[in-house]
């Protein structure tokens, strides 16, 4: 019942704020138009449509300002006047009372605000849909280091548990009410929606992502990402290196401190692809926000990411399938890509090749070769759709959090750069990593990474052969052939397998015996 009265407080707000005049003011049915109107009696639109967008928004919970902040970065599909308002959902969020970030704290540490922190600011510094951030100190190590309290806003999961059994219920109305819904999954999108949002209200893992990320960027210049102090931290409560920098939103102001703001796009999309195909582990909340620049002499124009709520994650599959298809597409193979389609299971095994070539060849073939002023990967995205609904397309829920996270890079180069080419910029990243993964290099970090495996298994196949004879019936003397077999298969590739690895080592021996003559017989030659 809940859902119900959930789903009726939404379309109230929506009407109060008159929200209806943005959708019925492009239809020709006046007593539709008149229906709200009469519905909503007592309202005010004296405010600016974008304004009242943004109140409308906060008033509706954390779900719809996230929402909001992905709309404010698709400058390219909505008014200038919504964008504007709704950026201000970045970091412009109504923050809750200091004392009652206090308390939370307390509570989560047993422990006076004092004894924990030195300065603490119950001033919030930034407020988001989630959580606010305050600054302050602590001593670690007898070393006094400027800090960012991240503290959960109170009242929080009964909020999204309400707002997210309504989409669970929306979702099971669109499965049962076609076969194309049921082809578009909504039920897993909803479940993939709900595991992120709920990972976001736990502190504690935003900030073993964040330390996770810290680590597989250490060795890029081109961003910086914040220490955790876990002794500070808590579910509710996490504390982190306090970073500085100027909101990347405040492009003017970049500009001004001399900001290579061309090389900051472009630094923004190697960024985004190297954690999504080197790593599988990707910041998937990368709005304006999230972003800050860094000023400071020896990180000067260096990426700040704050924010670890959401991170995405893909398996080696995933990777390697995506990968194959990025290269195909700047390629402009799209025999290739229609061929990924039916291999990965996409489509049906029974598609024409030539016929899904062909669609995707339309839909793809304009952007080439244009900037991104020029191009919308949300018409893109739109006109894929279409396609995919032609040709039975399976939507990937594990991939969504992806598109919605390409659809925000996108939207932050077109603020930064118009005229960048996210083609040729990401085209050069991504055949780099794709020889890496098909080469040699590959191959012995998979047999370095398997070697402790197969030292383990060789010593214990005759115990295991000898368990499965004992528990087998002496009438499967065929299985018991096949499995002989496979361990003699599996003793023969070992022991070819030992045979290149002692080749390997003899041939470097026998370089670096000639290589230490030749050293050594120099200084004769040259007397």
């Amino acid at each position: 019942m809940k859902r119900y009265w959930r789903g009726a407080y939404i379309l109230w707000v929506a009407l109060r704020y008159g929200l209806d005049e943005l959708v019925l003011n492009s239809f020709e049915k006046p007593w539709l138009r008149a229906l709200a109107r009469f519905a909503s009696l007592g309202r005010d639109l004296s405010a600016p449509r974008g304004q009242r967008l943004r109140e409308a928004l906060e008033s509706l919970g954390p779900i719809f300002v996230k929402l909001g902040q992905v709309l404010s970065t698709r400058r390219d599909l909505m008014p200038t006047d919504l964008a504007d308002e709704l950026a201000l959902l970045q970091d412009r969020v109504a923050p809750f009372p200091g004392d009652e970030a206090v308390a939370i704290i307390e509570r989560a540490f047993k422990k006076p605000i004092d004894q924990l922190y030195r300065n603490f600011d119950r001033t919030p510094v930034a407020s988001a849909s989630i959580a606010q951030v305050h600054f302050a100190e602590i001593e670690v190590d007898g070393v006094i280091k400027s800090a960012a309290v991240k503290v959960l806003r109170p009242g929080m999961l009964n909020v999204i548990d309400q707002d997210l059994a309504l989409i669970h219920m929306v979702a099971g109305w669109i499965e049962r009410a076609s076969a194309d819904g049921k082809r578009l999954k909504p039920k897993q999108v909803a479940d993939e929606f709900d595991k992120y949002l709920h990972d976001e209200l736990d502190l504690l893992r935003e900030a073993a992502s964040a330390a996770q990320l810290r680590r597989n960027m250490a060795n890029m210049t081109s961003v910086r990402i914040p220490e955790m102090y876990w002794d500070w931290c808590r579910p509710e409560v996490v504390t982190m290196e306090r970073m500085s920098g100027v909101p990347i939103s405040q492009i003017e102001r970049l500009r001004e401190a001399g900001v290579d703001i061309p090389k900051l796009a472009r630094d923004g999309v190697t960024i985004f692809f190297t954690q999504v195909f080197r790593d599988g582990f990707f910041h998937a909340d990368m709005h304006p926000g999230n972003l800050q620049v860094s000023l400071a002499p020896e990180s000067f124009g260096s990426y700040v990411l704050l924010d670890f709520g959401i991170v995405g994650t893909l398996t080696e599959y995933d990777k390697e399938y995506l990968a194959q298809n990025f290269t195909a597409f700047f390629r402009r193979d799209y025999k290739r890509v229609a061929e990924l389609h039916v291999e990965s299971g996409w489509v049906p095994r029974d598609t024409r090749i030539d016929e899904l070539e062909s669609a995707i060849r339309s839909v793809c073939e304009p952007y080439f070769d244009r900037p991104l002023k020029e191009i919308s990967l949300g018409m893109v995205l739109m006109r894929l759709f279409q396609t995919s609904r032609r040709f039975q397309v399976e939507i990937q829920p594990q991939l969504v959090l992806l598109q919605k996270t390409l659809l925000n890079v996108e939207g932050l180069g077109r603020q930064l750069d118009p005229d960048m080419d996210l083609w040729v910029t990401a085209r050069p990243f991504l055949e780099s990593w794709m020889v890496d993964q098909v080469g040699p290099k590959r191959f012995w970090r998979e047999l370095k990474n398997e070697a402790p495996r197969y030292a383990q298994l060789v010593p214990e196949l005759p115990r295991l052969l000898h368990e499965y004879l004992s528990q087998r019936a002496p009438n499967h003397s065929v299985e018991l052939r096949a499995l002989a077999e496979e361990q003699r298969r599996t003793n023969r590739r070992l022991t070819r397998l030992m045979w290149v690895g002692l080749l390997v080592l003899l041939a470097m021996a026998a370089a670096l015996v000639v290589l230490v003559r030749v050293v050594l017989l120099q200084p004769a030659v040259v007397a």
